[in-house]
């Protein structure tokens, strides 16, 4: 399976010990997860907001050490100008065109509203894990 996990659920992944971190593990070793340079920029953008600076620089590090050697990196060459409410959205959604996902696993209402894209399953964490 080729998903592409987008940051809400690495990030809870990452700070949490629930069913993302546990989805997370899961794809990164038994699945292609696709990324962009863009998403994980916003990753780190992300990570480095205020309300994160309880996580250690050194787990960050570490989350995306991991993240960039066992992901396949793709080059979005298409942007879509899907989701007008919220634009960084479409960057999930190009990343996974280009890198022919089969899923994006996301708990963003504006994604998941979409339910499908361009024949990609938009589902959150709890329906990712009952399809594995």
């Amino acid at each position: 399976m080729r998903v592409v996990v987008d940051t809400n659920v690495l990030v809870s992944a990452l700070i949490g010990h629930g069913k993302p971190r546990r989805l997370v593990a899961e794809l990164l070793e038994g699945h292609q997860v696709v990324s962009s340079r863009q998403m994980l920029a916003e990753l780190v953008d992300v990570l480095s907001r205020e309300k994160f600076k309880e996580v250690e620089k050194s787990q960050v590090s570490s989350f995306l050490s991991i993240l960039t050697s066992k992901a396949i990196l793709v080059t979005v060459k298409r942007f879509f100008k899907t989701i007008a409410e919220d634009p960084d959205d479409d960057m999930v959604l190009s990343t996974a065109y280009e890198g022919k996902a089969s899923h994006i696993i996301s708990e963003d209402r504006h994604l998941l509203n979409l339910k499908r894209f361009g024949g990609i399953r938009i589902v959150p964490v709890n329906e990712m894990l009952q399809l594995l």
